[in-house]
Protein backbone atom coordinates (compact mmCIF):
# COMPACT_ATOMS: atom_id res chain seq x y z
CA UNK A 1 0.00 0.00 0.00
CA UNK A 2 1.31 3.45 -0.88
CA UNK A 3 1.53 6.18 1.74
CA UNK A 4 2.43 9.85 1.56
CA UNK A 5 4.56 9.99 4.69
CA UNK A 6 8.20 9.75 5.58
CA UNK A 7 9.34 6.24 6.53
CA UNK A 8 11.71 7.49 9.24
CA UNK A 9 9.97 10.55 10.70
CA UNK A 10 6.55 11.33 12.09
CA UNK A 11 5.76 14.31 9.89
CA UNK A 12 4.15 13.99 6.46
CA UNK A 13 6.43 14.89 3.55
CA UNK A 14 4.78 16.78 0.67
CA UNK A 15 1.58 14.73 1.03
CA UNK A 16 -0.07 16.44 -1.92
CA UNK A 17 2.80 15.77 -4.30
CA UNK A 18 4.42 12.42 -3.50
CA UNK A 19 3.64 8.83 -2.67
CA UNK A 20 6.12 7.01 -0.47
CA UNK A 21 7.20 3.74 -2.07
CA UNK A 22 9.83 2.09 0.16
CA UNK A 23 13.04 2.48 2.14
CA UNK A 24 16.18 0.39 1.82
CA UNK A 25 19.71 0.95 3.06
CA UNK A 26 18.95 4.47 4.20
CA UNK A 27 17.58 5.47 0.79
CA UNK A 28 13.94 6.55 0.64
CA UNK A 29 11.98 6.15 -2.58
CA UNK A 30 9.06 8.35 -3.57
CA UNK A 31 6.95 8.85 -6.67
CA UNK A 32 5.91 12.31 -7.84
CA UNK A 33 2.19 11.78 -8.35
CA UNK A 34 1.84 14.45 -11.04
CA UNK A 35 3.93 12.57 -13.60
CA UNK A 36 5.44 9.36 -12.19
CA UNK A 37 8.98 10.66 -11.62
CA UNK A 38 10.87 8.31 -9.30
CA UNK A 39 12.69 10.18 -6.53
CA UNK A 40 15.40 8.78 -4.24
CA UNK A 41 16.49 10.75 -1.17
CA UNK A 42 19.38 9.97 1.16
CA UNK A 43 20.11 12.68 3.76
CA UNK A 44 23.78 12.55 4.77
CA UNK A 45 25.31 15.41 6.76
CA UNK A 46 28.96 14.40 6.54
CA UNK A 47 29.84 17.61 4.65
CA UNK A 48 27.89 20.75 3.60
CA UNK A 49 27.41 19.51 0.05
CA UNK A 50 24.65 17.89 -1.97
CA UNK A 51 24.54 15.79 -5.11
CA UNK A 52 21.64 15.89 -7.54
CA UNK A 53 21.54 13.22 -10.22
CA UNK A 54 18.94 12.69 -12.91
CA UNK A 55 19.03 9.24 -14.51
CA UNK A 56 17.04 8.45 -17.64
CA UNK A 57 16.19 4.83 -18.35
CA UNK A 58 17.53 5.03 -21.87
CA UNK A 59 20.85 3.86 -23.24
CA UNK A 60 22.32 2.29 -26.34
CA UNK A 61 20.09 -0.72 -25.58
CA UNK A 62 17.13 1.36 -26.80
CA UNK A 63 18.61 2.48 -30.12
CA UNK A 64 17.40 1.17 -33.45
CA UNK A 65 19.56 0.10 -36.38
CA UNK A 66 20.69 3.19 -38.25
CA UNK A 67 20.56 5.45 -35.19
CA UNK A 68 23.24 3.91 -32.99
CA UNK A 69 24.99 6.44 -30.80
CA UNK A 70 21.85 8.60 -30.43
CA UNK A 71 21.86 8.33 -26.64
CA UNK A 72 25.47 9.46 -26.43
CA UNK A 73 24.89 12.32 -28.87
CA UNK A 74 21.96 13.52 -26.77
CA UNK A 75 24.13 13.41 -23.67
CA UNK A 76 26.48 15.89 -25.36
CA UNK A 77 23.64 18.04 -26.69
CA UNK A 78 21.97 18.31 -23.29
CA UNK A 79 24.75 20.74 -22.34
CA UNK A 80 24.07 23.00 -25.33
CA UNK A 81 21.20 24.55 -23.50
CA UNK A 82 17.60 25.68 -23.48
CA UNK A 83 15.87 29.01 -24.00
CA UNK A 84 16.69 29.90 -20.38
CA UNK A 85 20.20 28.46 -20.12
CA UNK A 86 22.41 28.82 -23.18
CA UNK A 87 25.77 30.27 -24.15
CA UNK A 88 24.32 32.83 -26.56
CA UNK A 89 22.55 34.55 -23.70
CA UNK A 90 25.56 34.28 -21.42
CA UNK A 91 23.72 31.79 -19.22
CA UNK A 92 25.20 28.46 -20.30
CA UNK A 93 24.54 25.43 -18.13
CA UNK A 94 28.23 25.01 -17.36
CA UNK A 95 28.61 28.69 -16.45
CA UNK A 96 25.51 28.72 -14.25
CA UNK A 97 26.68 25.68 -12.30
CA UNK A 98 30.44 26.14 -12.18
CA UNK A 99 30.12 29.71 -10.93
CA UNK A 100 28.61 28.30 -7.73
CA UNK A 101 31.37 25.71 -7.37
CA UNK A 102 29.55 22.73 -8.85
CA UNK A 103 31.21 19.68 -10.31
CA UNK A 104 29.19 18.70 -13.37
CA UNK A 105 29.27 15.58 -15.51
CA UNK A 106 27.22 12.98 -17.36
CA UNK A 107 27.62 9.47 -18.76
CA UNK A 108 25.93 7.06 -21.15
CA UNK A 109 25.75 3.29 -20.75
CA UNK A 110 23.87 0.38 -22.28
CA UNK A 111 20.78 0.83 -20.12
CA UNK A 112 20.83 4.41 -18.84
CA UNK A 113 22.03 8.00 -19.18
CA UNK A 114 22.77 10.10 -16.11
CA UNK A 115 23.53 13.75 -15.38
CA UNK A 116 24.79 14.93 -12.02
CA UNK A 117 25.88 18.01 -10.10
CA UNK A 118 27.91 17.94 -6.88
CA UNK A 119 27.76 21.37 -5.25
CA UNK A 120 27.48 23.35 -2.00
CA UNK A 121 24.14 22.49 -0.45
CA UNK A 122 22.79 26.05 -0.62
CA UNK A 123 22.99 25.91 -4.43
CA UNK A 124 21.04 22.66 -4.79
CA UNK A 125 17.97 24.58 -6.12
CA UNK A 126 19.97 25.70 -9.16
CA UNK A 127 20.89 22.13 -10.10
CA UNK A 128 17.29 20.94 -9.75
CA UNK A 129 16.04 23.93 -11.77
CA UNK A 130 18.45 23.30 -14.65
CA UNK A 131 17.76 19.56 -14.86
CA UNK A 132 14.01 20.14 -14.91
CA UNK A 133 14.38 22.83 -17.56
CA UNK A 134 16.40 20.71 -19.97
CA UNK A 135 14.27 17.60 -19.47
CA UNK A 136 11.77 19.04 -21.95
CA UNK A 137 13.32 22.34 -23.03
CA UNK A 138 16.38 21.23 -25.01
CA UNK A 139 16.92 23.47 -28.06
CA UNK A 140 18.56 20.85 -30.32
CA UNK A 141 19.64 23.42 -32.90
CA UNK A 142 21.15 22.10 -36.17
CA UNK A 143 24.38 24.02 -35.55
CA UNK A 144 24.69 22.39 -32.12
CA UNK A 145 24.22 18.94 -33.64
CA UNK A 146 26.98 19.61 -36.17
CA UNK A 147 29.46 20.92 -33.61
CA UNK A 148 28.91 17.94 -31.30
CA UNK A 149 29.01 15.51 -34.21
CA UNK A 150 32.58 16.67 -34.86
CA UNK A 151 33.50 16.22 -31.20
CA UNK A 152 31.97 12.73 -31.05
CA UNK A 153 33.57 11.59 -34.31
CA UNK A 154 36.95 12.66 -32.93
CA UNK A 155 36.20 10.73 -29.75
CA UNK A 156 35.20 7.70 -31.84
CA UNK A 157 38.35 7.85 -33.96
CA UNK A 158 40.62 8.22 -30.93
CA UNK A 159 39.06 5.05 -29.57
CA UNK A 160 40.17 3.18 -32.67
CA UNK A 161 43.73 3.38 -31.34
CA UNK A 162 42.73 1.61 -28.13
CA UNK A 163 43.18 -2.18 -28.49
CA UNK A 164 41.16 -2.85 -25.35
CA UNK A 165 38.16 -0.92 -26.69
CA UNK A 166 38.40 -2.38 -30.19
CA UNK A 167 38.53 -5.95 -28.93
CA UNK A 168 35.73 -5.33 -26.44
CA UNK A 169 33.47 -3.90 -29.15
CA UNK A 170 34.27 -6.77 -31.51
CA UNK A 171 33.50 -9.43 -28.90
CA UNK A 172 30.18 -7.86 -27.87
CA UNK A 173 29.20 -7.49 -31.53
CA UNK A 174 29.91 -11.19 -32.07
CA UNK A 175 28.19 -12.27 -28.85
CA UNK A 176 24.95 -10.38 -29.54
CA UNK A 177 23.66 -10.77 -33.07
CA UNK A 178 20.06 -9.63 -32.50
CA UNK A 179 19.94 -7.73 -29.21
CA UNK A 180 21.04 -4.08 -29.20
CA UNK A 181 23.95 -4.81 -26.85
CA UNK A 182 25.52 -5.66 -30.21
CA UNK A 183 26.67 -2.08 -30.85
CA UNK A 184 28.92 0.13 -28.71
CA UNK A 185 27.49 2.99 -26.68
CA UNK A 186 29.28 5.55 -28.83
CA UNK A 187 27.60 4.08 -31.91
CA UNK A 188 28.88 3.06 -35.34
CA UNK A 189 30.64 5.82 -37.28
CA UNK A 190 28.24 5.88 -40.29
CA UNK A 191 25.29 6.36 -37.91
CA UNK A 192 27.04 9.20 -36.07
CA UNK A 193 27.73 10.86 -39.42
CA UNK A 194 24.12 10.49 -40.60
CA UNK A 195 22.09 11.36 -37.47
CA UNK A 196 19.88 14.39 -38.17
CA UNK A 197 18.40 16.91 -35.72
CA UNK A 198 15.00 15.40 -36.52
CA UNK A 199 16.24 11.89 -35.65
CA UNK A 200 17.62 13.11 -32.35
CA UNK A 201 14.52 15.14 -31.56
CA UNK A 202 12.40 12.02 -32.06
CA UNK A 203 14.64 10.03 -29.72
CA UNK A 204 14.57 12.82 -27.13
CA UNK A 205 10.79 13.12 -27.34
CA UNK A 206 10.39 9.40 -26.78
CA UNK A 207 12.57 8.96 -23.72
CA UNK A 208 13.23 12.25 -21.91
CA UNK A 209 10.16 12.37 -19.67
CA UNK A 210 9.55 12.17 -15.91
CA UNK A 211 8.04 8.68 -15.94
CA UNK A 212 11.23 7.42 -17.60
CA UNK A 213 13.58 9.08 -15.11
CA UNK A 214 14.88 8.89 -11.55
CA UNK A 215 15.92 11.95 -9.54
CA UNK A 216 18.43 11.21 -6.76
CA UNK A 217 19.37 13.64 -3.98
CA UNK A 218 22.14 12.74 -1.55
CA UNK A 219 23.89 14.96 0.97
CA UNK A 220 23.38 17.54 3.67
CA UNK A 221 19.73 18.22 2.85
CA UNK A 222 16.42 18.13 4.66
CA UNK A 223 14.12 15.49 3.23
CA UNK A 224 11.08 17.75 2.99
CA UNK A 225 13.08 20.58 1.43
CA UNK A 226 14.56 18.24 -1.18
CA UNK A 227 11.17 16.85 -2.13
CA UNK A 228 9.65 20.31 -2.30
CA UNK A 229 12.37 21.36 -4.74
CA UNK A 230 11.63 18.39 -6.98
CA UNK A 231 7.88 19.04 -6.85
CA UNK A 232 8.35 22.74 -7.63
CA UNK A 233 10.50 22.23 -10.73
CA UNK A 234 9.40 18.85 -12.09
CA UNK A 235 5.76 18.81 -11.03
CA UNK A 236 4.64 20.95 -13.95
CA UNK A 237 6.01 18.53 -16.57
CA UNK A 238 3.75 15.93 -18.18
CA UNK A 239 4.62 12.31 -17.48
CA UNK A 240 5.21 11.52 -21.15
CA UNK A 241 4.09 8.93 -23.68
CA UNK A 242 3.87 5.22 -22.87
CA UNK A 243 4.00 4.03 -26.48
CA UNK A 244 6.55 1.27 -27.01
CA UNK A 245 7.22 0.75 -23.31
CA UNK A 246 6.55 -2.36 -21.27
CA UNK A 247 4.88 -2.51 -17.85
CA UNK A 248 8.14 -1.36 -16.22
CA UNK A 249 8.45 1.64 -18.52
CA UNK A 250 11.12 -0.03 -20.65
CA UNK A 251 11.40 -0.11 -24.43
CA UNK A 252 12.10 -3.77 -25.19
CA UNK A 253 14.79 -4.66 -27.76
CA UNK A 254 14.87 -7.89 -29.74
CA UNK A 255 15.56 -10.84 -27.47
CA UNK A 256 18.90 -12.49 -28.18
CA UNK A 257 18.40 -16.04 -29.53
CA UNK A 258 20.14 -18.93 -27.86
CA UNK A 259 23.79 -19.18 -28.83
CA UNK A 260 24.82 -22.49 -30.36
CA UNK A 261 28.52 -23.02 -30.15
CA UNK A 262 31.61 -20.98 -29.49
CA UNK A 263 32.30 -17.77 -31.42
CA UNK A 264 35.77 -16.38 -32.05
CA UNK A 265 36.87 -12.94 -33.21
CA UNK A 266 40.33 -11.78 -34.25
CA UNK A 267 41.25 -8.08 -34.32
CA UNK A 268 44.56 -7.22 -35.97
CA UNK A 269 46.18 -3.95 -34.93
CA UNK A 270 49.70 -2.73 -35.61
CA UNK A 271 52.20 -1.86 -32.92
CA UNK A 272 50.41 -3.29 -29.92
CA UNK A 273 51.10 -6.08 -27.48
CA UNK A 274 48.64 -8.92 -27.69
CA UNK A 275 45.39 -9.06 -25.77
CA UNK A 276 42.85 -11.81 -25.19
CA UNK A 277 39.24 -11.49 -24.11
CA UNK A 278 37.15 -14.49 -23.07
CA UNK A 279 33.46 -13.70 -22.64
CA UNK A 280 30.65 -15.85 -21.26
CA UNK A 281 26.93 -15.11 -21.41
CA UNK A 282 25.82 -13.84 -18.00
CA UNK A 283 22.42 -13.33 -16.32
CA UNK A 284 20.68 -9.96 -15.87
CA UNK A 285 22.12 -7.69 -13.20
CA UNK A 286 19.27 -7.92 -10.70
CA UNK A 287 19.69 -11.63 -9.95
CA UNK A 288 21.47 -13.65 -7.27
CA UNK A 289 23.66 -15.23 -9.94
CA UNK A 290 24.84 -11.75 -10.94
CA UNK A 291 25.74 -11.11 -7.29
CA UNK A 292 27.80 -14.30 -7.29
CA UNK A 293 29.57 -13.31 -10.51
CA UNK A 294 30.55 -9.95 -9.02
CA UNK A 295 32.24 -11.81 -6.18
CA UNK A 296 33.82 -14.32 -8.57
CA UNK A 297 35.27 -11.50 -10.69
CA UNK A 298 37.14 -10.25 -7.63
CA UNK A 299 38.38 -13.71 -6.74
CA UNK A 300 39.66 -14.29 -10.26
CA UNK A 301 41.32 -10.99 -11.07
CA UNK A 302 41.51 -8.35 -8.36
CA UNK A 303 44.93 -7.68 -6.92
CA UNK A 304 47.95 -9.81 -6.17
CA UNK A 305 45.90 -12.24 -4.13
CA UNK A 306 43.70 -13.22 -7.09
CA UNK A 307 43.89 -16.51 -8.93
CA UNK A 308 44.71 -15.01 -12.32
CA UNK A 309 47.54 -12.99 -10.83
CA UNK A 310 49.12 -16.11 -9.31
CA UNK A 311 48.62 -18.30 -12.39
CA UNK A 312 49.33 -15.81 -15.19
CA UNK A 313 50.81 -12.45 -14.18
CA UNK A 314 53.16 -13.79 -11.52
CA UNK A 315 54.30 -16.48 -13.96
CA UNK A 316 55.15 -13.95 -16.68
CA UNK A 317 52.31 -14.84 -19.04
CA UNK A 318 50.41 -11.56 -18.75
CA UNK A 319 51.00 -7.95 -17.80
CA UNK A 320 47.53 -7.83 -16.26
CA UNK A 321 44.22 -9.69 -16.17
CA UNK A 322 40.93 -7.85 -15.64
CA UNK A 323 37.57 -9.47 -14.87
CA UNK A 324 34.41 -7.62 -15.91
CA UNK A 325 30.91 -8.44 -14.71
CA UNK A 326 28.64 -5.53 -15.71
CA UNK A 327 25.19 -5.42 -14.10
CA UNK A 328 22.82 -4.97 -17.05
CA UNK A 329 19.06 -4.95 -17.62
CA UNK A 330 19.27 -7.99 -19.91
CA UNK A 331 21.72 -10.91 -20.06
CA UNK A 332 25.22 -9.62 -20.80
CA UNK A 333 28.79 -10.93 -20.73
CA UNK A 334 31.12 -11.97 -17.95
CA UNK A 335 34.60 -11.38 -19.33
CA UNK A 336 38.25 -12.00 -18.58
CA UNK A 337 40.56 -9.57 -20.38
CA UNK A 338 44.26 -10.45 -20.47
CA UNK A 339 47.10 -8.20 -21.66
CA UNK A 340 49.81 -10.53 -22.89
CA UNK A 341 53.38 -10.20 -21.67
CA UNK A 342 55.98 -9.68 -24.44
CA UNK A 343 56.69 -12.78 -26.52
CA UNK A 344 53.80 -14.71 -25.02
CA UNK A 345 51.18 -16.23 -27.30
CA UNK A 346 47.41 -16.04 -27.24
CA UNK A 347 47.16 -19.83 -27.13
CA UNK A 348 49.19 -20.27 -23.96
CA UNK A 349 47.34 -17.44 -22.18
CA UNK A 350 43.98 -18.87 -23.23
CA UNK A 351 45.02 -22.29 -21.96
CA UNK A 352 46.07 -20.81 -18.60
CA UNK A 353 42.80 -18.87 -18.21
CA UNK A 354 40.77 -21.97 -18.98
CA UNK A 355 42.80 -23.86 -16.41
CA UNK A 356 41.92 -21.24 -13.77
CA UNK A 357 38.22 -21.43 -14.65
CA UNK A 358 38.22 -25.22 -14.69
CA UNK A 359 39.75 -25.30 -11.22
CA UNK A 360 36.90 -23.12 -9.93
CA UNK A 361 34.37 -25.42 -11.60
CA UNK A 362 35.96 -28.53 -10.11
CA UNK A 363 36.89 -27.34 -6.62
CA UNK A 364 34.92 -24.14 -6.01
CA UNK A 365 36.38 -21.20 -4.08
CA UNK A 366 37.39 -20.82 -0.45
CA UNK A 367 35.58 -18.98 2.30
CA UNK A 368 38.57 -16.67 2.71
CA UNK A 369 38.44 -15.75 -0.97
CA UNK A 370 34.73 -14.93 -0.75
CA UNK A 371 35.24 -12.82 2.37
CA UNK A 372 38.09 -10.91 0.75
CA UNK A 373 36.06 -10.26 -2.40
CA UNK A 374 33.10 -9.00 -0.39
CA UNK A 375 35.35 -6.62 1.54
CA UNK A 376 36.66 -5.24 -1.73
CA UNK A 377 33.15 -4.74 -3.10
CA UNK A 378 32.00 -2.98 0.06
CA UNK A 379 35.05 -0.71 0.01
CA UNK A 380 34.33 0.14 -3.62
CA UNK A 381 30.72 1.07 -2.83
CA UNK A 382 31.78 3.28 0.07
Amino acid sequence: MERSVSPSGPDPVSPDAFSFVKEAGGIEEYRLDANGLQVLVMPRAAAPVACFMLTYRVGSRHERTGLTGATHMLEHLMFKGTERFNAREGTSIFHALQRVGARVNASTWFDRTNYYELLPKEHLPKAVEIEADRMRGLLLRPEDVESERTVILNEHDQGQNDPFRNLLHAVWAAAFTAHSYHHPTIGWRPDIEAASPEDLRGFYDRFYWPQNATATIIGDVERAEALDLVAEHFGRIDGGPQAGLDANGEAEPTREPEQRGERRVTVRQQGQLGALLMGYKAPPGLTEDADALSVLARILASGKGSRCYHRLTDQGLTAEVVAMSPRLRDPGLFSLFAFLAPERTHDEVEEALEEVLQQVKDDGVTGDEVARAKRQLKAQEA
